[in-house]
């Protein structure tokens, strides 16, 4: 099917190394606004794809090709670096297939791990919404167009929702009121007209995905905090075994799922403007 060009966000430098960031889901490309200034100072252009807007229709590989060639038409066929978060590292790899020799390095923040790898999902923060996208995608459609009311009516209301069970440092994060001023706006923007692109991320998410695991061979770094209740630690130990060119990459400790991603930015951007 034909489908209209991305127009990326931007983020850091104007002509930097080229960076792209796969948001999370929920998520939007205006997390891209925490490399901003660590890309500055350390001479990267981080661009991040509206991939909720891409029509629905485009599933399966069709998508993460269409993904690999926004990205290699961007880069003007150079290589580039990935950066993906929470569910945005499982785009990530997938998209990484398509372009074998245009990716310098992965860098995976609180990685979700296949569902299927291992027995993850009581230890999941999310468990639920994983299993209704598995047993009855009906019904995860129908509360996600609820989260999109919540979000378009009430949105301080789905932040609560979402972050209710907030673990470790995210808890301190989820009650500071400059934290909530950057992702509410986040939530509204995934949920507002976009529902059904976040739908086929987590549809895609929860369904077997391991077998690729084997085939991604640019280099791999996996940042994760231990009392990540989102992503258990447990995904990054298995992603890592998994991985052929996964680096050993220690864990941070106390931190949980937003709370890495803070604390993982300027390290990524610090590493990759050496690079």
């Amino acid at each position: 099917m034909e489908v209209a060009p991305l127009k990326p966000r931007q983020f850091g430098s104007t002509h930097g190394k080229l960076v792209v960031y796969f948001h999370g889901a929920p998520g939007a490309p205006e997390e891209g606004q925490l490399f901003d200034l660590e890309a500055q100072k350390h001479g990267l252009t981080v661009l991040c794809l509206d991939r909720f807007a891409i029509p629905a229709a485009l599933t399966g590989e069709a998508y993460y090709r269409f993904l690999a060639e926004e990205i290699a038409k961007a880069s003007g066929e150079q290589p580039v670096d990935f950066i993906g978060f929470s569910i945005g590292t499982f785009i990530a790899l997938q998209t990484c297939r398509y372009m074998p020799n245009g990716v310098r390095s992965l860098h995976l923040v609180s990685a979700a791990a296949p569902l299927e790898a291992g027995n993850f999902l009581p230890a999941m923060a999310g468990q639920q919404v994983f299993r209704l996208a598995k047993a009855a995608p009906a019904l995860f459609m129908l509360l996600s167009y609820w989260q999109s009311l919540l979000a378009w009516l009430a949105p301080k209301a789905l932040f609560r929702l979402l972050f209710a069970s907030a673990a470790g440092a995210d808890k301190a994060l989820a009650a500071d009121p400059e934290f909530q001023a950057r992702i509410t706006p986040i939530l509204r923007s995934c949920f507002w007209g976009r529902v059904r692109g976040y739908v086929r991320d987590v549809e895609a998410y929860v369904q077997p995905w391991s077998a690729i695991l084997a085939d991604i061979a640019a280099p791999t770094h996996l940042w994760h905090g231990d009392a990540d209740n989102w992503s258990p630690p447990q995904m990054a130990h298995y992603l890592a075994s998994a991985i052929p060119g996964a680096a050993a990459t220690p864990s941070f400790s106390g931190l949980s799922h937003y709370s890495c991603l803070y604390r993982a930015v300027p390290e990524i951007c610090r590493g990759l403007g050496r690079g």
